[in-house]
């Protein structure tokens, strides 16, 4: 099974200079917890309801405060054409949820996440990579 299969390909895309508020107000509108970062025509980021969380509030960041303040700059991600079984492993092993799908030309063609392949599977083969995910630490740790 490949990435395309299961992943959202309708994504919302925010801008760095939006504010935490705006982000917060468009992940509420779409239900979710992340939105990928653009600017001229590139990925330069993702922000999680987390990182508004850790890194904005936690750190007397209001509203207004810009996305670019507390978005994670490195941005990881898999191809749409990849394996889906190598792409959750991936994400075990860089304890992410959630990761942007490219195409081979580098344009933003979807989203993929732990919760797509859960219901794609029936639940069945996403335990294992939850449980990496959920280990302490990890490269995406808000607080380091």
């Amino acid at each position: 099974m490949k990435v395309s299969d299961v992943m959202t390909r309708e994504v919302r895309l925010a801008s760095p200079d939006d504010t935490l508020q705006q982000a917060a107000q468009a992940m509420a509108g779409i239900d979710v917890g992340a939105l990928p970062v653009g600017e001229n025509d590139r990925l330069v980021g993702m922000i999680t309801d987390r990182d508004i969380a850790i890194r904005g509030v936690a750190n007397g960041k209001g509203p207004k405060a810009k996305i670019r303040d507390v978005m994670s700059e490195e941005v990881l991600y898999c191809f749409e054409d990849q394996e889906l079984d190598d792409v959750t492993n991936n994400m075990g092993n860089i304890q992410v949820r959630r990761m942007p799908v490219m195409n081979r030309e580098k344009r933003l063609v979807g989203i993929v996440a732990l919760g797509d392949v859960a219901l794609e599977r029936g639940g069945r083969g996403t335990a294992k990579t939850l449980g990496k995910i959920s280990e302490p630490g990890g490269l995406h740790n808000q607080t380091g």
